[in-house]
């Protein structure tokens, strides 16, 4: 155990006769996102106590019916094939009707979040009881990340003075051990969906959810797992008609509506489309956000960003990973992605935009390299020393809270704002401590437990 890991120990530890507050869960779509991306892995016990192991996790249903298709679950020496049902709570199999609909009847497994609601069974319209998972609590703080609060108040903390008091050699060893903790959190969770479904579309996943940003990240990923970089590989010429297709943003009229001088393009992207739409399109709409978005991450952008990245797969996984990792190619990379139509369009229908627009910014590329993978590289046995050279990217508004809550000021945290690294440290102390006090930092105990970094 490193000693950031003692530290947080040290501090939130809860006695085992502890009553542990409610978890918050998100809408059901992201629960199912996270599922199907391997978050809370794939061994588990039914509640009579029989060990389940989840072989295949199917297909994601786009119709009516249990959320996967065509799964197999291994219960011991038994492999089932079938769908795989999600529900927030044991009693949705009965509320929603799935124990009287024919469709359900091939079910092989009911995923529940939680133990609420009244006594239920899970059981088909022939009677057949189905074996049921309830996630355990652990893996669901694990795959959701979720603090008690969202935003701490953007003030200076009580250890801005000890931190301020700390020789910088220890400021340097508490936030190299952060990072490092942070890093080997974020490996855990792409491992885990590289169990699931390959490193391909583990790194697919990864990049679709850095172009999203913070409101459309949830979007682009379910975009990724709806459109699988598998079947986007085996028709390169159609890789934008299909992922603006499964995305929803196509439609037969589209390209009528449009300025002529992106009729042609609309049109041919249509034109696939519509011939494959019955296999790709979802009943089940994802939920892209446009509004309160610069012009610039529109969600139209966003996905063709991803299909540029697709249609450089091969050259764009070598880069990223390959040891040790060459940032600067990377970055050098990604930024020069181009595409005839995207060059000078900010959505689908728009005019023509004045100057050239890059398709995937410098900013976006540290993202990426910070977030997924240079903690894929760590885990692998890629060097911190590499990771600590990497330039940060913009500071957006989580890092300037942090900075002014850990040191003062931006100013004050000078020093430590001009590494990608020491922006992922500074956003996991702030996760750890900041956001899992309630009291807004009268009764935090991290900055006490900070005298034992001051004495190192």
């Amino acid at each position: 155990m490193t000693d950031y890991a003692r530290l947080l120990a040290a501090v939130w530890e809860r006695p085992a006769v502890a009553e542990s507050p409610p978890l918050s869960l998100p809408p059901e779509l992201e629960l199912q996102a996270l599922w199907f991306a391997g978050a809370f892995g794939r061994d588990f016990r039914d509640t009579a106590g029989t060990t389940i192991r989840v072989v295949q996790f199917g297909e994601w249903n786009r119709s009516a019916g249990p959320d996967f298709l065509h799964a197999a679950i291994e219960t011991g020496s038994e492999v089932h094939r079938g769908p795989i049902e999600l529900d927030m709570r044991p009693s949705d199999w009965e509320a929603h009707g799935h124990g009287a609909d024919p469709a359900f009847g091939d079910t092989v497994l009911h995923v529940v979040f939680s133990h609420g609601g009244p006594e239920s069974f899970t059981r088909t319209h022939d009677h057949r009881e189905v074996p049921r998972v309830v996630i355990p609590r652990d893996l669901l703080e694990q795959a959701l990340q979720q603090p008690r609060r969202e935003t701490a108040i953007a003030t200076p903390g009580r250890c801005v003075l000890p931190l301020a008091n700390m020789p910088p050699v220890s400021v340097a060893a508490l936030l190299r051990e952060a990072a490092e903790h942070r890093a080997a959190r974020k490996a855990a969770r792409l491992l885990r969906t590289t169990d699931a479904h390959g490193r391909d579309a583990a790194l697919y996943q990864a990049v679709a959810e850095t172009l999203g940003y913070r409101s459309n990240a949830l979007a682009m990923r379910l975009l990724s797992q709806r459109m699988p970089l598998a079947a986007l590989r085996e028709e390169p010429a159609h890789t934008e008609a299909l992922l603006f297709g499964a995305a929803g943003f196509l439609s037969p009229d589209l390209h009528e509506k449009a300025p002529p001088d992106t009729r042609e393009h609309l049109r041919g992207l249509w034109e696939t489309w519509w011939k494959v739409r019955g296999q790709w399109e979802s009943a089940h709409a994802i939920p892209w956000k446009a509004g309160g978005q610069r012009p610039a991450n529109h969600p139209h952008r966003r996905v063709a960003a991803l299909a540029a990245i697709v249609r450089e797969w091969p050259k764009f996984r070598k880069l990223a990973t390959s040891l040790p990792l060459d940032a600067d190619a990377l970055v050098k990379m990604l930024s020069k992605l181009d595409d005839p139509f995207w060059t000078r369009r900010y959505t689908l229908s728009s005019a023509a935009a004045a100057r050239p627009l890059a398709l995937f910014g410098k900013a976006q590329a540290i993202e990426l390299l910070a977030n997924h993978l240079f903690p894929l590289a760590l885990h692998e046995g890629e060097s911190y020393e590499r990771y600590a050279k990497l330039a940060a990217g913009a500071r957006n508004e989580k890092v300037r809270r942090c900075a002014i809550r850990l040191f003062g000021s931006e100013d004050a945290a000078g020093t430590w704002l001009k590494k990608a690294a020491h922006h992922q440290a500074m956003l996991q102390i702030y996760h750890d401590f900041c956001l899992e006090d309630s009291s807004d930092c009268a009764n935090c105990p991290f900055p006490e437990q900070l005298a034992q970094w001051r004495n190192r």
